[in-house]
């Protein structure tokens, strides 16, 4: 939430519970714990600096955001470091399992900003910051039912959306 350009926590929203649950959303990400935090650590210095384009009015749903475009990035980096045609064995394959996660994580962004928000936010909490409906419930006071079919109208759509990239994955 903002206030008057002050951003205001709810009480079981401390830095410290925000940052260990985006270090864990990052690791499953990047598969490195020293990756996770220094991706969980450039968020939050970009927090910190507070030059942002938009308002931020869902601190959680920003961190998270950030920390996807900064996943992103890692893997574009890493891409261009390793080119697969000069690699072999396992590395090419580590190397190509890198850029399917980068591209997979791109894909999925640009699937998710074109949900309607509400569906978005629901498949976002439920998902990616791993909130029960019934959380998402009390933060929201929306009917737990309600959430759910938003849920499952963001996963028809995406399912849908990305199917052409889970085939690609499939033929590998």
């Amino acid at each position: 939430m903002l206030e008057q350009g002050i951003v205001v926590l709810k009480q079981d929203d401390t830095m410290d519970s925000l940052s260990s649950r985006l270090v864990n959303f990052v690791k499953k990400r990047v598969n490195s714990l020293e990756d996770a935090e220094d991706i969980v650590q450039d968020v939050f210095s970009i927090f910190a600096e507070g030059n942002f384009a938009e308002t931020v009015e869902d601190l959680s749903a920003w961190l998270y955001r950030a920390a996807r475009n900064k996943i992103v990035d890692l893997y574009r980096k890493r891409s261009r470091v390793a080119d697969t045609s000069e690699l072999s064995g396992n590395e090419a394959f580590n190397a190509s399992n890198s850029e399917y996660n980068m591209r997979f994580w791109e894909e999925l962004e640009t699937a998710l900003s074109e949900l309607p928000d509400e569906q978005r936010f629901v498949f976002e909490q439920n998902e990616l910051e791993g909130k029960s409906f019934r959380e998402i419930s009390e933060e929201t006071g929306e009917k737990v039912n309600t959430l759910l079919s938003r849920k499952r109208y963001a996963v028809l759509y995406l399912r849908e959306r990305l199917k052409e990239l889970y085939d690609e994955m499939i033929e590998r």
